[in-house]
């Protein structure tokens, strides 16, 4: 029986009416392509069955000794510092760490749909970016081991923190210290559709414990805004020139719990006397401003992960993994 023959990038082209550098582009430049374009091409591809010969190649070297990291926002302290982890683990296993930044749907799309056929590297940690099951699926298909953080799949590891729990805490907390009147700033409702956004969990979870307590939190007291400092120190001065201001303040992140210290500072109030101020995330500044703040173990997420990511690479019939990092409260002195 004649041996069946292995679709070609020719078979690519035809099927998907698009060129060959066309197709070429999809895989190795996936942002430089418009979303439909790289959707008949990849189309084209599941169906086929393609596999591209630098896929080919890098299964018969069977190790790049690279890591694949896909990550929005990698220059913000809580990203920097996972990804902080994440090497410290990686340098001792002597792998290279190969960052992906993604700043759009399409450049997200982009790499899921390129990384794995291409296998120019061992393994992939996902941070803070929610993912398609068609997207887990070919990572999985495709033999691409991979790790969440902060998103779950049943079908890859995944490490999770439960943001619910931690606006709980934070309630709990201020409660407990006497507090009556409470407010809320954070990135509720960021326009970056292909991130997860955790903020709207820990305001659910702050809520509730209120409501369980006996108050309430008006919407003149919550505060929506990005985590740029103008805007943030914006929305602080805004909630404490309120006729009746809060006594206790939630920032949905440190970044944000600084600016409001800042402003705070500025209008001549005592922290915690007059305003306690609760942070989240416990970047290295919280504890050098004494900061109260939520633990969400950054480093030790990122750690984890490539250690897990190293050890399925290492034992690929290992059982997936689905870890939950728990939260603590840490207090200080701003609350």
């Amino acid at each position: 029986m004649p041996k069946k023959k292995k679709p070609t990038i020719y078979d690519v082209a035809k099927l998907s009416g698009v060129s060959i550098s066309t197709i070429s582009r999809v895989l190795n430049a996936p942002d430089k392509v418009n979303s439909k374009t790289h959707k008949r091409v990849m189309d084209a591809i599941d169906r086929l069955g393609f596999i591209p010969r630098a896929e080919a190649r890098a299964r018969a070297l069977q190790n790049t000794a690279r890591i694949g990291v896909l990550t929005p926002f990698f220059t913000a302290p809580s990203f920097v510092q996972r990804l902080r982890g994440v090497a410290s683990a990686l340098s001792k296993a002597n792998y290279e760490l190969v960052i992906y930044p993604v700043d759009s749907i399409d450049h997200l799309q982009g790499y899921i749909s390129s990384i794995p056929l291409m296998q120019n590297i061992d393994g992939l940690i996902i941070m803070s970016l929610s993912l398609e099951d068609h997207d887990a699926q070919r990572l999985s298909n495709n033999g691409m081991e991979t790790v969440l953080i902060e998103y779950s799949h049943p079908e890859l590891n995944s490490i999770l923190i439960n943001d619910l729990h931690g606006g709980r805490l934070v309630a709990e907390h201020l409660v407990s210290k006497g507090h009556k009147i409470f407010a809320f700033l954070g990135d509720i409702e960021p326009p970056e559709k292909f991130a997860i956004h955790p903020v709207k969990s820990r305001l659910a979870g702050f809520k509730q414990v209120l409501q369980e307590a006996g108050f309430s939190l008006p919407k003149a007291y919550i505060r929506s805004c990005p985590y740029t400092q103008k805007e943030s120190r914006q929305a602080a001065l805004e909630l404490l020139n309120l006729p009746k201001p809060p006594t206790a303040i939630f920032a949905a992140s440190d970044i944000q719990a600084l600016s409001v210290m800042k402003v705070a500072r500025q209008l001549n109030i005592k922290i915690p006397d007059d305003l306690a101020i609760v942070g989240f995330d416990d970047i290295d500044v919280a504890e050098h401003v004494d900061l109260t703040t939520i633990r969400q173990h950054l480093d030790e997420s990122g750690r984890l992960a490539a250690e897990i990511l190293l050890a399925r690479i290492s034992e690929h019939g290992r059982p997936l993994q689905h870890i939950n990092l728990p939260l603590n409260l840490i207090e200080r002195l701003t609350a």
